[in-house]
């Protein structure tokens, strides 16, 4: 008698297959799950994904939906793959195993712990709330590609780090606009700039952190855009996740779109990248 006849079939994608899944769904349309230990979870994961260990995950599965299709992931494909098979046998809708793990994964991903720059997303917020702290993130990337602007040598950086403070600028038009829209007032753009309070980088990271991590030369223009990139990557984790615990259903909505937005900015970059 072979052991696989006690384990229930599930369906493998591969890392190509899951990068199309992940980019043509909504960020709260699945969930991405990370069996992983909390150590490997820190040190690297994908941009939006819930860590349950797997030894824990039994006692866990309350916390997921059975009814949202799950993308089930771990360093090399076997935790997962076992965990997918718990996951089909307790009845979830659909269950898909990443065979490979992260190490098959190529394209960008986060790191740091859960709870990583949520200190500012209590899940308390007002929608209004939550867009003002977004704006104020999207400052900081501006104004560090600003002063990346002002430090590189080489003109091609330059333009490079001016094109993307633009985009950031872009991001920053559609948040004030939502907020005005949800809010039902019409601020001048410096009467609510005004309001915006904290700034910092996307992600939960400092712009130290950023250049610590990734040692980038930021005279390559190649290396410039991987390290946006890699920051987009980190912003696009933190908004999930903060989504996942909005208190409201308009908060969350919220977060969701500035995510997706995130994600659209990475295939943009991915193509800038491509070109080069």
């Amino acid at each position: 008698m072979r052991w696989k006849q006690f384990f229930t079939p599930v369906k493998s994608i591969d890392a190509v297959e899951a990068r199309q899944y992940v980019q043509r769904m909504a960020g709260d349309a699945f969930t991405l799950l990370d069996v992983r230990q909390p150590g490997e979870y820190e040190a690297e994961h994908l941009p939006g994904a819930k860590l349950i260990p797997l030894p824990e995950l039994g006692s866990r599965l309350p916390e997921l939906d059975p009814d949202r299709p799950t993308v089930v992931y771990c360093a090399i494909g076997g935790r997962s793959r076992v965990a997918a098979q718990v996951l089909a046998a307790k009845g979830f809708r659909e269950v898909l195993n990443l065979t490979g793990g992260i190490k098959a994964w190529n394209s960008q991903k986060a790191v740091g712990p859960e709870d990583l720059g949520l200190q500012l997303f209590s899940g308390n917020e007002s929608p209004e709330e939550t867009l003002m702290t977004a704006y104020s993130l999207e400052e900081g990337l501006r104004e560090f590609y600003l002063s990346m602007t002002a430090q590189a040598k080489a003109e091609d950086a330059r333009r490079l780090f001016d094109q993307l403070s633009a985009i950031e600028v872009k991001h920053q038009d559609r948040i004030f606009n939502e907020y005005r829209r949800i809010s039902g007032s019409a601020p001048s753009r410096e009467e609510f700039v005004q309001k915006v309070m904290a700034s910092g980088m996307e992600g939960g990271l400092t712009t130290q952190d950023y250049l610590r991590l990734y040692e980038p030369d930021l005279e390559i223009p190649e290396e410039v855009i991987s390290l946006a990139m890699a920051i987009e990557a980190q912003a696009l984790d933190l908004y999930q996740r903060a989504a996942e615990r909005a208190g409201t259903m308009e908060s969350k909505n919220v977060l969701m779109q500035i995510a997706n937005e995130e994600r659209t900015h990475l295939e943009q970059l991915g193509a800038l990248l491509e070109k080069r």
